[in-house]
C-alpha cells in the first residue's frame, strides 16, 4: 500500500502490527505508545517528514479512547489529575507544532532532539528503580481494590486523593507548570501533551502507577485532538512542508493502537509497578541510545 502524504510503501499490516504490540507494552504505564511509535516509522518505515508527528497525534486521537473508557470502568480514571494535566498541556501542545515545523523541519535535527527527551525520561525512570530496589514490593492491586482511588480535595492549590489505603498531595501550580513543559516537548515530537506525563508524574510526584495511566491517557486524547486540528490549520501556510497528517497511515496505527491499549488497559492491574517502571524505563533508554546514534 503507498501512502502519499508519508511518500512511502509498505504492507499495511506493518503499521498495524507495530501500533498494537508498542500500545500494549506501553499503555500499562499510562503512555499512549506514539513517542515509540514515531521512532518506528522515522527508522523502519522511512516516515521522515515532519507530518510525522500530526499522524503521530491522529494515532492517539484513535488509539486512547479504547484505554480510557477501560480505565473509567474499573474505577481507576482521576478526572481531576486528567483535566488538570490537559489544561496545561494545551498551550504547550501548540507552541511545540510551530517549533517542529520552524526549528526541527530537518530529520538529523529531530532525531538528536527525540533521543535526548527519551534519553533524559529514560534516566529518570531508572534512577526512580534504583531508589525503590530495596524496598518491599507493595502487594499486586486485584478485585475490589482497585476501585478504591477517592478525591478529597482539589482546588487551585492543591490536590489530594486516596488510593490502597494511601493518601496523596500534590500541588495544582507545580503540576500546571511541570505539563505546560512537557506540553511544549510533546507537541514538538508529536505525540501530544499528556502522552510522556505518566514518567514525570511517578517520578517527580511520587504518584501510584496504577492511578496516573489513565488519568494522562485521557489528558493525551484531548491534547492531541486539539494538536491534530491545529497541525492541520497550519498546513495551507507551509505549502514547501508536509505538515498535515497521512490519515491513511494514521487510521491504520490508530486502529493497531486501540487495540494495543484497551488490551494493556485490561492487564495493567495483573502487573506490578516496579515491574511496568522497569519496563518503561528499559524501552525508553533502548530507543533514545539507536536514536542518538542515528541522529548524530
Amino acid at each position: 500500500m503507498y501512502f502519499p502524504t508519508a511518500g512511502i510503501e509498505c504492507h499495511p499490516f506493518i503499521p498495524f502490527a507495530a501500533a498494537l504490540g508498542i500500545s500494549f507494552v506501553t499503555s500499562m504505564g499510562g503512555i499512549s505508545g506514539a513517542f515509540l511509535l514515531l521512532p518506528f516509522q522515522m527508522s523502519v518505515l522511512g516516515y521522515v517528514n515532519p507530518s510525522v508527528s500530526s499522524t503521530n497525534q491522529f494515532f492517539n486521537v484513535l488509539a486512547c479512547p479504547s484505554g480510557v473508557w477501560r480505565y473509567w470502568r474499573e474505577g481507576r480514571m482521576l478526572w481531576p489529575l486528567a483535566f488538570t494535566v490537559a489544561l496545561g498541556t494545551l498551550p504547550g501542545v501548540f507552541l511545540g507544532a510551530f517549533i517542529r515545523i520552524t526549528l526541527l523541519p530537518d530529520p538529523a535535527s529531530f532525531q538528536l532532539f527525540a533521543g535526548l527527551l527519551l534519553l533524559y525520561m529514560g534516566l529518570r525512570m531508572a534512577r526512580l528503580l534504583w531508589r525503590e530496589r530495596g524496598r518491599r514490593p507493595a502487594p499486586r492491586p486485584a478485585g475490589q481494590n482497585l476501585s478504591s482511588c477517592r478525591v478529597l480535595a482539589w482546588n487551585s492549590r492543591v490536590l489530594e486523593f486516596t488510593f490502597q489505603d494511601a493518601h496523596y498531595s500534590v500541588s495544582t501550580r507545580k503540576l500546571a507548570l511541570l505539563s505546560l513543559a512537557v506540553g511544549l516537548v510533546g507537541g514538538a515530537y508529536g505525540i501530544g501533551g499528556g502522552a510522556i506525563m505518566a514518567p514525570f508524574l511517578v517520578a517527580c510526584f511520587g504518584l501510584p502507577v496504577h492511578v496516573v495511566a489513565g488519568a494522562t491517557l485521557l489528558a493525551t486524547w484531548l491534547t492531541s485532538l486539539a494538536g491534530v486540528g491545529f497541525y492541520t490549520l497550519l498546513a495551507p501556510f507551509y505549502p514547501h512542508l508536509t505538515v498535515a497528517p497521512d490519515w491513511r497511515m494514521g487510521l491504520l496505527v490508530g486502529l493497531g493502537g486501540l487495540c494495543g491499549v484497551y488490551l494493556g488497559a485490561r492487564c495493567q492491574k495483573h502487573v506490578p509497578a516496579f515491574a511496568l517502571k522497569a519496563l518503561l524505563a528499559a524501552v525508553l533508554l533502548f530507543t533514545a541510545l539507536r536514536y542518538l546514534g542515528q541522529g548524530v
